[in-house]
């Protein structure tokens, strides 16, 4: 990012006719394989997420309201 910075500050025109395309071409690569772990991630997350409340609601289902309680404290 700032090989790119470095390069937008040649100048306007130096930007405008490509100078940069292959530097941003870079940047946007590396960005899109961060992105793509973090979204991982946080597909993972919710499905365990989404597992403790679907345990939570069949124990709701049998009457028993402690495990909600107990989730709703959490931090």
């Amino acid at each position: 990012m700032t090989a790119l910075d470095e390069c937008h500050a040649r100048g306007f025109l130096y930007k405008a006719i490509g100078g940069c395309n292959d530097i941003k071409r870079e940047v946007n690569r590396c960005l899109s394989g961060e992105r793509t772990k973090n979204s991982s991630k946080n597909r993972e997350s919710a499905l365990e997420r989404r597992k403790r409340i679907e345990a939570i609601w069949e124990k709701m289902d049998e009457g028993d309201y402690s495990a909600l309680e107990a989730f709703t404290k959490r931090k």
